[in-house]
C-alpha cells in the first residue's frame, strides 16, 4: 500500500450509509475501540472506521468503493486470531463479517454444509449432530472462532493429526475480490483442473479476497473414542513417546502435549485430574470401531509405560474423555491465572525434533529470565509455547518478543516453519525473511499483486515488502559482522 486514500473519512462514511444501515457504519473512537486488535492484543491500531454489512451485495459495494479510492480494507471475523492479522490499518476500514452468521444448508447424504463466514466453528458440529456428523478441525477457540477466520488462517485443532487442517476439510469458498467481483473457488467435491486456488486461498490471511461463503466436509461420528493420559518425569521422554506411538502404526485422533507449568494451570482451572507432579503430559485419543479402539488403547498404554511414563490413565466413559480434553482446551486462558500476561507463539517442527527443541527452549527460558508454558499439537509438531511476562515491567515485552523470535528461528533451523495455524500477520513478518529466500518472497508478492495490485487488502501483513526484506537482511548482515568482529577481538 503506497498510495494515500483519495477520499476523506466523512465522505467515505456518507457513501457507506447510502447502502448499509447507518447504525452499522461506526465512526466514533469509543465504539471502534474493540476493533483495534485481535487476540494478539499487544499489537493495536485504531481504524478509520468500521462497517458491518449484511449482504454479499453490500460487501461487493464496499470493495468497489474502497478499491476506487485506494482505501485499505481489513476483513474481520470474531477477532480471536493470534498473529495480529486482523489489526486495523490507520487509514483504512475494518470490514466486519459478524452479521454473516447463518448456516445456509446441511446435506447429510453428501456430508457437507454451506455456511456464512461468521458461523462459529463449534456451531457447525452442533448443527450437524442430529445427522450423526461433525466438522473435523477443532481449534481451542472453537466456541468463538468463525469458519471465515479458520479459512483465513488455515486453523487446525487437537484432532488435526488424523483429520487435517481447514484446507483438508473444504469443498468450496465464495469470495469477493478487491474489485467487488464475486467468484467461487473449488467445487461440490469434484476435482478441479488447473492451479490449486483453494490451497492458495486457505491461509492467505485476508490478503487476496473477502470470504462470503464456505462449503465444508462433514465426518461421521466415530463409534467410540477413548483418551490415554500419560505423565512423564521429563520432556525428553514425552517427546520421544510422540514419535514412538506413531512409529508403532497408531494414528491417534489427537496427540497433545503439555509441560509442567501448563499441567498445573489447566488442572487448577478444569479439575481434570492431571498428574500435577509430571514434567510433561500426553493426551492420546484413539477413535473408530470398538474393536479397533480397544486394541490400540491397549497398545498405547503398554508403549507409554515402556517409554518411561510414570502414570497412565484411560478415560472410562464419554464424560471422563470430555473432562480430559476440557483441561487441554482451557489451557490458554488457564495460564492467565499464573501470569499477568502471556505471548502465544506458533511454530511447527518435524516430530523427531520435539525433544531437542523443547530442551533448547528450556535453556532460552533461563537465558531470558522468562517462564514458558508449552501446550501444543505434538502429533504434527505444531508448537504453542506461551511465554509468561508482565507488560507493566519496563522492557519485559520487548524481551518476550526477542525470546519468541529465537523460538521461531530455532523452528526453521531444525527443518520446520514459523507458523502452523495462527498465521503470520504482523507478529511474524520479520521471520518471513528467515524462512524464505528473496526469490520465494518475490513469488509471494507477485501472487498478492495478481489478486490485489494496489495492495489495499490487509496491507502490511503476511508478506514483507521488498524494502523491508532488504533492510532486514542488511541488518542481519551487520549483526553477523559485528559478532564476528567481537569474536575476533576476544580471540
Amino acid at each position: 500500500m503506497t498510495e494515500k486514500p483519495t477520499i476523506t473519512k466523512a465522505e467515505l462514511a456518507e457513501h457507506f450509509r447510502g447502502f448499509i444501515d447507518p447504525e452499522y457504519v461506526i465512526t466514533d473512537d469509543e465504539t471502534m475501540k474493540p476493533y483495534e486488535c485481535d487476540g494478539m492484543s499487544m499489537y493495536c491500531e485504531m481504524p478509520l472506521l468500521v462497517v458491518l454489512p449484511e449482504t454479499v451485495a453490500q460487501v461487493q459495494e464496499v470493495m468497489r468503493l474502497c478499491s476506487r479510492h485506494k482505501v485499505p480494507v481489513v476483513a474481520r471475523g470474531a477477532g480471536t486470531g493470534l498473529c495480529a492479522g486482523a489489526m486495523p490499518h490507520a487509514e483504512g476500514i475494518v470490514l466486519s463479517l459478524a452479521k454473516f452468521n447463518r448456516i445456509l444448508s446441511i446435506d447429510p447424504l453428501a456430508r457437507s454444509a454451506r455456511l456464512q463466514p461468521g458461523v462459529r466453528n463449534l456451531a457447525i458440529s452442533e448443527a450437524a449432530a442430529e445427522f450423526g456428523l461433525y466438522y473435523g478441525p477443532d481449534p481451542s477457540s472453537q466456541i468463538a472462532c468463525t469458519i471465515g477466520g479458520n479459512v483465513a488462517e488455515n486453523s487446525g485443532g487437537v484432532h488435526c493429526l488424523k483429520y487435517g487442517l481447514t484446507v483438508h476439510n473444504l469443498l468450496s469458498v465464495e469470495l469477493v475480490t478487491v474489485d467487488g467481483e464475486l467468484v467461487t473457488i473449488g467445487s461440490d467435491g469434484l476435482d478441479c483442473c488447473g492451479m490449486d486456488l483453494m490451497a492458495l486461498m486457505t491461509g492467505s490471511e485476508g490478503l487476496l479476497g473477502v470470504v462470503t461463503e464456505v462449503q465444508v466436509k462433514l465426518l461421521p461420528k466415530p463409534e467410540i473414542a477413548q483418551v490415554v493420559m500419560a505423565g512423564f518425569d521429563s520432556i525428553q521422554k514425552a517427546g520421544d513417546a510422540v514419535g514412538g506411538i506413531i512409529a508403532h502404526g497408531i494414528i491417534p485422533g489427537g496427540l497433545e502435549m503439555m509441560d509442567g507449568h501448563a499441567i498445573v494451570a489447566a488442572d487448577d482451572f478444569a479439575q481434570a485430574g492431571y498428574p500435577r507432579d509430571a514434567k510433561a503430559l500426553l493426551l492420546c485419543e484413539v477413535d473408530g470401531t470398538e474393536e479397533e479402539v480397544h486394541e490400540h488403547i491397549e497398545q498405547a498404554e503398554t508403549l507409554f509405560r515402556k517409554l518411561g511414563a510414570t502414570s497412565v490413565r484411560t478415560s472410562r466413559d464419554e464424560d471422563e474423555r470430555a473432562l480430559l480434553w476440557k483441561g487441554r482446551k482451557s489451557a490458554f486462558p488457564a495460564v492467565g491465572r499464573i501470569s499477568p500476561d502471556y505471548y502465544c507463539m506458533d511454530g511447527t517442527i518435524p516430530r523427531g525434533q520435539l525433544a531437542h527443541v523443547l530442551t533448547e527452549m528450556e535453556k532460552m527460558s533461563e537465558e531470558f529470565g522468562l517462564r514458558v508454558a508449552n501446550v501444543f499439537h505434538a502429533g504434527d509438531g505444531n508448537l504453542h509455547p506461551l511465554i509468561l511476562f508482565d507488560a507493566n515491567v519496563p522492557g519485559e515485552f520487548e524481551r518476550t518478543e526477542a525470546f519468541g523470535s529465537r523460538i521461531l528461528e530455532l523452528c526453521v533451523k531444525v527443518g520446520g516453519c514459523i507458523t502452523g495455524e495462527h498465521g503470520v500477520g504482523v507478529e511474524k513478518i520479520r521471520q518471513m525473511a528467515i524462512q524464505f529466500n528473496d526469490d520465494e518472497l518475490a513469488q509471494f508478492r507477485e501472487l498478492k499483486a495478481a489478486f490485489d495490485a494496489d495492495g489495499i487488502l490487509n496491507p502490511g501483513k503476511g508478506v514483507p515488502t521488498l524494502r523491508f526484506c532488504q533492510e532486514y537482511r542488511s541488518l542481519e548482515h551487520k549483526q553477523h559482522s559485528t559478532n564476528r568482529d567481537t569474536d575476533a577481538s576476544h580471540g
